[in-house]
C-alpha cells in the first residue's frame, strides 16, 4: 500500500508590519535623543543625594578641572558667537566671521582672551588635544584679571534664560570654587547648580 503524500507549503510571513515598527522606533530616539558635549577634561563630581536634574538646553556649563583650570561651554551655537562679539566689544578684539563660525561649533573654551585667536586658528583635532594637555591655563579668575566674570556677564545678556551649571572636580580646592561662587555674585547671579554623582542611601532598620 503506498503512503499518502502531504503537499508542503512553503511558510511565508509578512515582515512589513515589524519593518514599519523599527523605523518608528528609530526615527522615535533619533528626535529625542539629546548629544553630550565632549568636555575637555575628565571631573570626578563630588557625591551628593540630591536628584534635581539639570536642564538640557539653554545651559551654561562651568567645568572646574582638579587644578584648578576653568573652563566654560554653551549649549547653543548663536549664543556663543554672540557672546564672543559681546566679549569683543568689551576688550576692543576683532574676530573674523570664520573666527566666531568655529568659537560657535568648539564644544568649550578655557584660554585667556589674548590667547583665543590662535586657538581657534588651530585645526580641530589639534584645538581638542590643545584643551586636554598640561599647557592650557583656562580661563582667568582672580582679583587680577577676572576674564570668567566678563564672559559670564555677556552670556547672560545675550541670554537670560540661561541656566548656571558647574561641575567640579571632588578633588579642587575648595577657594578656587568658592572664587568662581564670589565672581558669580559679584554679577548678582545667586542661583546656580552644582553638578554632582548621586549617592546611593541605605536604609537604615527600623
Amino acid at each position: 500500500m503506498g503512503r499518502f503524500k502531504i503537499k508542503k507549503r512553503e511558510l511565508w510571513i509578512d515582515m512589513t508590519p515589524m519593518s514599519d515598527v523599527m523605523v518608528l522606533l528609530l526615527t522615535f530616539f533619533m528626535l529625542t535623543a539629546t548629544f553630550v558635549k565632549p568636555e575637555p577634561v575628565k571631573v570626578q563630581t563630588p557625591g551628593s543625594v540630591s536628584s534635581i536634574n539639570v536642564p538640557d538646553h539653554d545651559v551654561l556649563t562651568i567645568l572646574i578641572d582638579p587644578k584648578g583650570r576653568i573652563f566654560m561651554s554653551l549649549d547653543k551655537k548663536t549664543d556663543m558667537m554672540s557672546t564672543l562679539d559681546a566679549i569683543s566689544e568689551k576688550y576692543n578684539i576683532s574676530f573674523t566671521l570664520d573666527e566666531k563660525r568655529t568659537f560657535g561649533s568648539v564644544p568649550s573654551f578655557g584660554v585667556p582672551i589674548n590667547e583665543l585667536k590662535s586657538f581657534l586658528d588651530l585645526d580641530p583635532a589639534k584645538r581638542e588635544a590643545y584643551l586636554s594637555s598640561e599647557s592650557i591655563k583656562g580661563i582667568p579668575c582672580d582679583s587680577a584679571n577676572n576674564e570668567f566674570k566678563d564672559w559670564v556677564e555677556a552670556a547672560r545678556e545675550v541670554n537670560p534664560d540661561l541656566v548656571i551649571s558647574i561641575k567640579s572636580d571632588a578633588n579642587t580646592k575648595y577657594q578656587v570654587v568658592k572664587t568662581v561662587m564670589n565672581s558669580l555674585q559679584d554679577i548678582k547671579c545667586n542661583r546656580y547648580n552644582l553638578i554632582t554623582n548621586l549617592k546611593k542611601v541605605k536604609a537604615v532598620d527600623e
